[in-house]
């Protein structure tokens, strides 16, 4: 049985995995899962593309016919503040599978410079919104589901020392 978190990450860009951003990518998760009370082992599979390979997964997977920065494909269907149980956890693993992220290393450094921060903040940002998504926050409305998820993002981006 697995103590720690699983998080797989791959690239379909060059350079896109490398240390530094994999290092970034796990303790953003680690951190962001831990703030949510999630202490059982899970796993998060990542993959890095760019605006060409989001696009393509956006339309195939969500018939949205456009890129964007991170897509989230969360494994079950949860409330805020409702999290999987060991029960959920695959028996040949232990881990529980909490999902799919994709996110747009292109969109990473575009979004970076329009809000006058580092590729690093704008990347773990990223990463925090989607871990959100998959635990069941949502921002479809403008009203307390969006403001429960910012206040969220904010508090996991500050244990991170990345606050704006």
């Amino acid at each position: 049985m697995r103590k720690t978190h699983y998080i797989p990450i791959t690239a379909d860009v060059p350079g896109a995995a490398n240390d530094a951003n994999c290092a970034l990518i796990r303790r953003t998760i680690r951190t962001a899962l831990a703030a949510e009370g999630l202490t059982a082992p899970c796993e998060v599979d990542v993959l890095l593309t760019d605006d060409d390979g989001i696009h393509e997964i956006n339309r195939e997977m969500r018939q949205v016919d456009r890129p964007t920065d991170v897509l989230s494909f969360p494994e079950f269907e949860l409330t805020p503040g409702q999290l999987p149980g060991p029960e959920d956890a695959d028996p040949g693993t232990g881990l529980i599978p909490l999902g799919d992220m994709v996110l747009s290393m292109e969109r990473v450094a575009a979004q970076a410079r329009e809000y006058g921060h580092s590729k690093r903040r704008e990347l773990s940002y990223l990463v925090t919104h989607s871990v959100l998504h998959l635990l069941g926050y949502d921002h479809l409305d403008e009203g307390p589901m969006k403001a429960q998820m910012r206040a969220r993002e904010e508090a996991i981006m500050a244990l991170l020392g990345l606050e704006r």
